[in-house]
């Protein structure tokens, strides 16, 4: 059974784009319906988020504020080894854990977790081997289809529906 989710940010979260303002602050723009299947993941199931992304950004601080999201690591090189640390603390293992990312930086991680996701606008290197290709791209609901995915495979979904009714 899946307990932790790790999410990687651009091009996952978000569909990858980076816009800058004449001031130089950075825009990101991320799904609604990801965030409230984040949301009842961990609040409402009592499971297990984390981000762990290779950028670095005040606006990604504020989305795992808002979501409550436990585990915040940015500027990130070796994810694999970052994830280590977590599930040392969690006491729990590789097959307890569910994973996306889009891109080379997120190889490592994928070949290891239990479960393991890329979005349809995902690298081919990736899709390659990862256990999901979603439908949806990054920050159009790939998260939100991952988690969906997980609930039905672990028979939690009636639970995962009913924390809203």
């Amino acid at each position: 059974m899946i307990e932790l989710l790790v999410l990687d940010v651009d091009g996952t979260l978000t569909d990858g784009k980076i816009t800058y303002t004449n001031s130089g602050d950075e825009l990101k723009s991320f799904d609604v319906a990801d965030g409230l299947a984040i949301a009842t993941w961990s609040k409402k199931l009592g499971k297990k988020v984390a981000i762990i992304t290779g950028r670095t950004s005040k606006i990604v601080e504020k989305r795992a504020s808002d979501l409550q999201i436990e585990y915040l690591y940015q500027k990130v090189h070796n994810k694999d080894e970052v994830l280590e640390e977590i599930l040392k603390k969690e006491n729990l293992d590789w097959s307890q854990v569910a994973a996306i990312g889009d891109d080379l930086n997120d190889f490592k991680m994928l070949k290891k977790v239990g479960l393991s996701f890329t979005p349809s606008n995902g690298t081919h290197y990736l899709k390659n081997f990862v256990d999901v290709i979603c439908q949806n791209s990054g920050g159009n609901g790939a998260v939100r289809e991952m988690i969906e995915y997980i609930v039905k495979k672990d028979n939690i979904e009636q639970e995962f529906i009913n924390s809203w009714l």
